[in-house]
């Protein structure tokens, strides 16, 4: 193959400039979208103001796959005006180049639970102002503000192998503060985050259960369903074992 046939990277150029590199990302997205993308999202509860493409999860992976890590390219592509855009930003960004600034800015624009949630469970929670953001964010009014601080909590609880029991503890009076919030997804959020902590170990499972019992005998509707449904998601499967 003659050189000038071989990929830019392989030969050492240098990158397309960004300009370019968001006009492929979008083509790209354009060639994997389906019709009727709205009436998909609508069934799962996803409304957007946004052109849809009609792109699944699986194509979105498989283009950040193709992309790679470009931290430009994912500030870019979130400011488009289109659904499927803003989900790949969240798979392309590079956790490392993350600030609480950048955070502070998507988790204001959150529109759904799905551009929330991809952003806290594939992003967010990789970097080191995961927790910091979960404080603030709870004390947002936005439903899908404050559904980010819970999420983001999910997401930390799940993929956190190296923090101490100490600081996912300290989360659980956020829980209970935000469990008479009865917003759809606000609620399944905090769900997401109790089910969440009370994984991570047996001492947290104790704790989480504990206040579980004790939003079972609360005045909220709201707070009485998260507990049910956490005590009995909790009956279903053994405590991970102490790291």
């Amino acid at each position: 193959m003659p050189a000038s046939a071989k990929p830019a990277k392989e030969r050492g150029a240098a990158r397309p400039a960004l300009s370019a590199r968001l006009k492929t990302a979008m083509a790209l997205l354009e060639k994997r979208g389906r019709p009727r993308g709205e009436a998909a999202l609508a069934r799962y509860g996803i409304i957007t103001r946004k052109r849809v493409m009609g792109c699944s999860v699986g194509d979105i992976r498989y283009l950040a796959k193709e992309l790679g890590r470009d931290h430009a390219l994912a500030q870019a592509l979130w400011k488009q005006d289109c659904y499927e855009a803003r989900l790949l930003a969240a798979f392309v960004a590079d956790p490392t180049q993350v600030t609480p600034a950048m955070m502070d800015a998507w988790c204001r624009t959150f529109e759904n639970w799905a551009d929330t949630d991809t952003a806290c469970f594939h992003l967010f929670d990789k970097t080191p102002h995961a927790m910091m953001k979960i404080r603030s964010w709870a004390k947002r009014k936005p439903e899908f503000e404050k559904r980010a601080a819970y999420a983001l909590l999910a997401s930390l609880a799940l993929h956190d192998k190296k923090t101490p029991d100490a600081p996912f503890l300290q989360t659980l009076p956020l829980i209970e503060q935000a469990a008479t919030d009865d917003r759809n997804f606000v609620k399944k959020g905090v769900l997401w985050a109790l089910r969440g902590v009370g994984g991570r170990s047996p001492e947290l499972r104790a704790a989480a259960e504990k206040l579980a019992r004790k939003l079972k005998a609360s005045d909220s509707s709201s707070a009485r369903w998260i507990a049910a449904t956490a005590l009995r998601e909790f009956a279903k499967r053994k405590p991970r074992p102490k790291r």
